[in-house]
């Protein structure tokens, strides 16, 4: 119980490293939340800072959620313990208490944390966001629908069914987190991946 506690614990701390705060202040590009969307995340910085820091922005929000569940699974073998390591990463992302829980929306966090518990289901969803992105070229529209594939894919992938409500849950989150990307997309107003 006491090792499940301090993994959960460490898990929310390097969930709370913003990956693209950290990039643009250190490649001297403006704060992810006060340009673009507001958003602190790789597709912002994307249209702020261009691909080098988005890709490393990506890189580092998938790292923060694949790097505590890995770790943790050498450690702890309790399923939901496991999937509280993994929620504790996802929410550092969203509420990161170095940054006045001004986070992200968690898109990359989860499919890393999601790669740590499942990689069958991980990678089956970045195919469904491969694909949508492909198609639209829209990052929301295609965070959402695979958002939506990801419970399916852990429940077919997974004996665990704690994983599979713990990504529920995340999808849920994301569904909520991305609810103005939504409305935009209604209205036809949503930018595609590249714009500026």
């Amino acid at each position: 119980m006491i090792v499940s506690g301090l993994f959960i614990l460490l898990s929310y701390l390097l969930g709370s490293l913003s990956a693209a705060i950290i990039v643009c202040k250190l490649m001297g590009l403006p704060d992810p939340r006060s340009q673009g969307s507001g958003n602190p995340g790789a597709t912002n910085v994307l249209r702020i800072g261009g691909k080098k820091a988005a890709a490393i922005t990506l890189l580092g929000d998938l790292l923060k959620g694949l790097i505590p569940v890995a770790l943790a699974k050498l450690f702890i073998t309790e399923p939901w313990a496991l999937a509280g390591v993994a929620f504790a990463a996802f929410l550092g992302h969203l509420l990161p208490v170095f940054f006045k829980f001004q986070g992200g929306k968690g898109v990359a966090t989860s499919f890393g944390v999601l790669l740590g518990l499942s990689w069958p289901a991980a990678l089956t969803v970045l195919a469904v966001w491969l694909t949508m992105a492909a198609v639209f070229r829209i990052s929301s529209l295609s965070a959402l629908v695979a958002a939506l594939a990801a419970p399916v894919a852990m429940l077919w992938f997974s004996p665990h069914i704690e994983f599979f409500w713990l990504t529920t849950l995340t999808s849920l989150v994301l569904l909520w987190r991305h609810r103005s990307n939504l409305q935009n997309l209604l209205a036809g107003k949503e930018g595609k991946i590249g714009d500026r």
